[in-house]
């Protein structure tokens, strides 16, 4: 398969680091439930924390107040956490209920909104536990959405990781495409997929129970999101082979990704171009229309969602902004050293945070523009600097071909409304 990226002269790759341990200012992994209730179809969360984690759910998915939520919490009372009930009877007791309401539900995650030591309650034996009684019917697993141990994508990384050493075993050569991506993108990168004969392609999370995913030595994956570390290693660790690749944001990002798995499967140089040609022009038209107020601005990450490394890339190569720092809670050479290698040198590449650090970088250098979490956007704007909240980029179908402008757009928007702005005193 020809490869169809030309590298900067000098990519991020080898790039020192800058290694941060300090205050951070992110939301907690349980927010990655407000996405995947929706796409796991056959699927239950259960909360199990305090009242604040309830009213947390309730604020953030408060958009979806008019479709029945698969999610609810469990809350825990001061005699819980004092120890004065028998919380596993209690949580049983839950269980028991809910499954008796809902008998559509096929998948019970209990999440943990604490580390166990703080709730008083052993969720992975709870979930052993309550799969004995409920299956076959049912399969119930745990994993942690504490914002003590996770931050914002990492809930879904967890949620991901916890479903892997039950899927069941083959020794097929399938592709499995691993990351939760909004219906209507994965329609259209599974007809990506099936132009260029590959299939049968498994998904990982299916939207139902009873689809055919499996795992085993033959396997080979592809991630669609860049914060998935944990379920890349518990997929190795079932003998699965990663395709590292660009992540498919942009033109550029999703032409390097449809052509690893190409050259993985064999898919000729003339089938690749017939079926990415028409795409591919496409989005290069949107990303140049979207993209004119982008040009030769500065961009600074603050670290959020993981996105950020993927999303400098096609900033800076595609829409012709200057990343002066891309700042990530985490990096995983496996997943995100293609994109680093894609990335021209010059930004300052930072792990982790220490947010008044970080503030001090970000006001000394003035960008056009700053992606940040929700708490530091508002100070920031009213001192002059416009920014974009990072949340948004997790929240909208960004990825592949035809949405390749969208996302450009996204970052355009908050340039243009400043113009508009001054135009305007």
């Amino acid at each position: 398969m020809t490869q169809h990226l030309s590298p900067p002269a000098t990519g991020c790759r080898s790039t020192p680091i800058l290694k941060e341990r300090g205050q951070r200012e992110v939301f907690c992994g349980l927010t990655g439930i407000i996405w995947l209730h929706r796409k796991m179809q056959d699927a239950f969360f259960l909360v199990v924390g305090s009242r604040t984690c309830a009213h947390l759910l309730q604020s953030a998915a408060g958009v979806m107040i008019f479709a029945e939520p698969r999610f609810a919490t469990a809350i825990l009372e001061e005699s819980d956490l004092a120890g004065l009930n028998d919380a596993h009877a209690e949580l049983d007791r839950t269980v028991t209920e809910l499954l008796a309401r809902r008998p559509d539900i096929r998948q019970l995650f209990l999440v943990g909104s604490c580390p166990s030591e703080v709730i008083k309650l052993d969720l992975g034996r709870a979930a052993e536990r309550l799969t004995m009684q409920h299956a076959p019917k049912v399969r119930v697993l745990n994993y942690s959405g504490s914002g003590i141990e996770t931050t914002f994508t990492e809930g879904e990384d967890a949620c991901l990781a916890s479903m892997v050493p039950v899927l069941p075993k083959t020794d097929a050569r399938e592709l499995l495409v691993v990351g939760a991506l909004p219906d209507v993108v994965e329609d259209q990168m599974l007809a990506l997929l099936d132009g260029l004969g590959i299939g049968p392609v498994r998904l990982l999370p299916a939207r139902h129970i009873d689809t055919e995913t499996a795992v085993g030595p033959n396997t080979v994956f592809a991630l669609v999101q860049p914060f998935l570390g944990e379920t890349h290693a518990a997929l190795v660790r079932r003998g699965a082979t990663h395709l590292a690749a660009p992540f498919p944001f942009g033109d550029e990002g999703t032409t390097a990704w449809l052509a690893a798995i190409a050259r993985e499967f064999g898919v000729s140089d003339e089938t690749f171009r017939a079926v990415t040609e028409a795409p591919r022009r496409r989005a290069r038209q949107a990303i140049a229309q979207a993209s004119e107020t982008l040009n030769g601005k500065s961009v600074f990450f603050f670290p959020d969602s993981q996105l950020e490394i993927p999303l400098a890339r096609f900033l800076a190569r595609e829409c012709g902004m200057t990343p002066i720092e891309v700042g990530s809670p985490y990096i995983h050479d496996a997943l995100h050293g293609p994109d680093l290698d894609l990335l021209p040198s010059g930004p300052t590449i930072s792990e982790g945070q220490d947010v008044d650090k970080q503030l001090d970088r970000c006001r000394a250098a003035r960008p056009d523009l700053t992606i940040c979490g929700l708490g530091l956007a508002n100070p920031l704007e009213a001192e002059g600097l416009s920014t974009k909240w990072a949340i948004e980029l997790v929240f909208t179908p960004v990825h592949f071909y035809e949405q390749a402008g969208d996302l450009a757009g996204l970052f355009a928007r908050p340039l243009k409304r400043r113009a508009v702005l001054e135009a305007a005193v």
